[in-house]
């Protein structure tokens, strides 16, 4: 039969300490805490001053750096700019050089257009050493001296035709009328100019017939300005026409044999017009004179 066990002895229970005193020691009052001493006025006024001028030197530094760079990229640009155009220009002149001096354009064909009295084959062939001659080279007063020699070229104007032609466009002189001389006869215009000279006279030109000066004298202009002024049908009318002071122009008519007292050439345009109109009224009355030195009251007085 089996025992029963026995509860193990429990050690005894510890006996209590006895509280110790409680000794009160004194609490030390906290050090106060350090102050750093205020800097003067005097020592921070020059730090805040340098301080300012750091950043602001900063900024500078900054700022210069900005610039340098945008002028440096614009001058980069503007000479670029300068440089292709400068090319281009070069590219056009050297093209146009090229072209304008180059054989291709030589002169190979000079006319002459304008003229009634003078031969445009006589007076191509008077410039022909300029064939062969680029036509930016052609010798414009090469051109003006050969032409001189022609007195009834009264102006000219030259015209360039690429590739190769020289186009003379020329203006005569109109022939006023006849001068006896000693040899014939001299054709002039208005200007006083000799276009030719014949031993017999030439048809259908008035006589001028003038004082001793000649065609120097007033006269001269005066004879110039009626003329000038008469209609194309009466002009064709006129076989003479005298003149000895600037105020007594006289017309003689060659199919009637009638007279033209004119005057002076005042208000010639109003006198031919009332020459025209008595011709249409009294060409076939004879013998006479038209008195038109006073158009307002001009008459035909039969002789």
């Amino acid at each position: 039969m089996k025992r029963p066990e026995r509860p193990a002895a429990q050690p005894p229970a510890p006996a209590p300490r006895a509280p110790r005193p409680r000794v009160e020691r004194p609490v030390a009052e906290p050090a106060p805490p350090r102050s750093r001493p205020a800097p003067s006025t005097a020592t921070a006024k020059p730090r805040r001053v340098a301080s300012a001028a750091r950043k602001a030197d900063r900024i500078r530094e900054r700022y210069e750096r900005a610039e340098v760079k945008r002028f440096t990229r614009r001058a980069r640009r503007r000479r670029l700019g300068w440089v292709a155009t400068f090319g281009v220009l070069g590219t056009i002149g050297a093209l146009v050089a090229a072209a304008v001096f180059s054989p291709i354009l030589a002169l190979r064909e000079i006319r002459v257009a304008g003229t009634a009295r003078l031969d445009p084959v006589v007076v191509a062939e008077s410039l022909s050493g300029q064939l062969g001659t680029p036509l930016a080279l052609i010798d414009e007063g090469r051109i003006r001296e050969e032409l001189a020699q022609y007195t009834a070229i009264r102006s000219y104007v030259t015209e360039l035709v690429p590739p190769g032609t020289l186009v003379i466009h020329i203006v005569e002189r109109s022939p006023l009328g006849l001068v006896a001389t000693p040899d014939g006869f001299d054709m002039v215009d208005a200007a006083g100019v000799v276009l030719e000279s014949s031993a017999s006279r030439p048809t259908g030109l008035p006589l001028l017939r003038l004082d001793e000066v000649g065609i120097d004298g007033r006269g001269f202009s005066a004879t110039a300005a009626v003329l000038i002024a008469l209609p194309p049908d009466v002009l064709a009318q006129v076989d003479s026409i005298t003149a000895r002071t600037r105020d007594d122009v006289t017309l003689t008519l060659s199919a009637t044999s009638q007279r033209v007292v004119w005057g002076s050439p005042a208000d010639s345009d109003r006198k031919a017009a009332v020459l025209a109109a008595l011709l249409g009224m009294f060409a076939g009355a004879g013998p006479g004179v038209y008195d038109v030195s006073a158009p307002g009251s001009a008459v035909f007085r039969a002789d």
